[in-house]
């Protein structure tokens, strides 16, 4: 008994049932997790640095309040000195910036500044001398601009 056709006589191909979407293979479960603990670290970073330049921040804000105020006075001189100690003593708590005066602060001042900024030398020799003078010799502008630009440099 031989068909005429013997194709007519094949079965279609039946393919198994899909496992579905749910629930996922477990390489799958180790991604989603890895990917949970890098979100964490990275959000956990993030959150530290932050906190870590709360204080740079907040100088940032007075010494744009100081900018509105400026006034070629020894009050206002000392205030930008006082300032510029406390963000020292936060970035630099080893070296006790509030203790130096004088030539010691203007130095320490230059040491932390970016490389090339040497040419600030006489700004903050005028800064720092201008809270003992009656008659300050720096200008307000030329105070505030260093200013800006040492606290740039300090972040961590």
């Amino acid at each position: 008994m031989m068909p005429n056709d013997p194709l007519s006589e094949l079965r279609d191909i039946h393919l198994p049932q899909t496992g579905g979407f749910w629930p996922p293979a477990p390489g799958w479960w180790v991604l989603a997790f890895a990917l949970l603990v890098a979100i964490a670290i990275l959000i956990w970073a993030l959150r530290r640095r932050r906190l870590k330049n709360r204080w740079l921040r907040q100088a940032k804000a007075e010494l744009a309040i100081l900018e509105h105020s400026a006034a070629k006075e020894t009050q206002w001189f000392t205030q930008i000195n006082g300032l510029l100690k406390r963000a020292a003593r936060e970035r630099y708590p080893d070296e006790n910036p509030e203790a130096l005066s004088g030539e010691q602060w203007a130095a320490c001042l230059l040491r932390h500044l970016p490389n090339g900024r040497i040419a600030q030398q006489p700004v903050v020799d005028a800064l720092v001398n201008s809270v003992w003078q009656p008659h300050p010799t720096a200008e307000p502008a030329q105070a505030i601009e260093f200013a800006r630009i040492w606290l740039e440099a300090q972040k961590c």
